[in-house]
């Protein structure tokens, strides 16, 4: 696999960690993939949960917690870190400030379009920014408003197909929906940035599905120059969540994976249990709203809490939550490390470039 540049940094892995939360990727999978040469991902959706002080204040102990995750991270790891900031949370400028205050290395953005994400960046700040988009059409219109009002362009974008876990930038009917396949995407969007080669290289990063080193070969043939994988490295020793969190990967199977509405108004993908039934009985409405965390939720309309699903999920009671899984999240098979996961994805890569060089000739 190839190295690239994001910035001034070279990748020697080119594949990023997304950003999963609430408490899925923390400092321990971050770091534990910067380590073998690749982007670790901190999600800073919920930390004001998992880092609840006495009293509480949800949005101060937010920011506490990024400054605890990413200097938790430093302190494991000298490779590249960086920072997932959805645009819809409420508390959106408190993480890009303290990311970029924290000397983070990349700020990933998307749930939204992060029109205003230049504006935070501070005199000598060091801190890359890279927005996450589901169309070309996306992609032209933030690097066209950076320029024009920032004078600057995305250090690179990472393009999210329909694949993924987690919230989707698609409409319920688009998923399955080959002309928003990933692999027609790609090239959209590298056209999109290729406008702009005589300003910056953007890289384009492929995500969505990729869950072995033969995608990765056949995604960056279409024009990407790295991917970033999430599902695969949850049912790892080093990710943050609880082991019965990673337990539901393995256990899962292809018909547990299905499309979900969140109350955030997005489609998301996640693994079917007791609690998404419970939801669809109508039994988990919440009673009040103590976090405010994302803007376009209104708890009164809401089917059930979405941060306190994820939390509960993340820690293990999943009678009370929900794990949020990308496509091929079920060919998940044990729980290994990050390390092994690398090295089966660089063996995956290499027997596949061997098999299109032999058929080349």
């Amino acid at each position: 696999m190839k190295s690239f540049f994001l910035g001034d940094k070279e990748i020697r892995l080119p594949v990023f960690q997304g950003g999963m939360g609430v408490g899925i990727s923390l400092s321990g999978l971050a770091s534990a993939v910067a380590n073998e040469g690749g982007i670790g991902v901190i999600s800073s959706a919920g930390l004001g949960l998992l880092y609840k002080q006495s009293p509480a204040d949800y949005l101060k102990d937010s920011i506490w917690g990024l400054k605890e995750e990413i200097r938790k991270a430093r302190e494991l790891s000298k490779g590249t870190i960086g920072v997932n900031i959805m645009v819809a949370l409420s508390n959106f400028a408190d993480m890009v400030r303290t990311s970029i205050a924290a000397k983070a290395d990349v700020i990933f953005s998307g749930a939204g379009l992060p029109l205003d994400l230049p504006s935070y960046l501070t005199e000598g700040s060091k801190t890359l920014l890279v927005p996450i988009v589901s169309s070309g059409r996306a992609a032209k219109i933030i690097c066209q408003k950076w320029l024009s009002n920032y004078n600057y362009l995305p250090d690179a974008l990472v393009v999210e197909g329909p694949k993924a876990g987690g919230h989707l930038g698609f409409k319920r009917e688009q998923i399955e929906d080959e002309n928003y396949a990933l692999e027609k995407l790609i090239p959209e969007v590298v056209s999109v940035t290729s406008a702009y080669n005589h300003k910056k290289v953007i890289p384009v990063i492929a995500a969505g599905g990729i869950t072995t080193g033969g995608d990765v070969l056949r995604i960056m043939e279409l024009g990407a120059s790295g991917v970033q994988i999430g599902s695969l490295f949850v049912p790892t020793q080093e990710c943050d969540a609880s082991q019965l969190f990673k337990q539901s990967y393995v256990n899962s199977s292809q018909k547990d994976t299905m499309i979900i509405q969140s109350p955030v108004g997005m489609p998301g993908r996640a693994l079917d249990g007791n609690f998404i039934r419970s939801v669809n009985e109508g039994k988990e409405r919440p009673k009040k709203c103590p976090f405010q965390c994302i803007k376009t939720c209104d708890y009164t309309k809401s089917p059930y809490c979405i941060i306190m699903a994820l939390y509960n999920a993340a820690k293990g009671n999943m009678n009370k939550g929900y794990a949020f899984a990308g496509a091929n999240a079920y060919l998940a098979e044990k729980i290994s490390s990050v390390k092994e996961v690398v090295q089966q994805l660089k063996k995956e890569f290499a027997d596949a470039q061997k098999r299109l060089s032999t058929n080349e000739i």
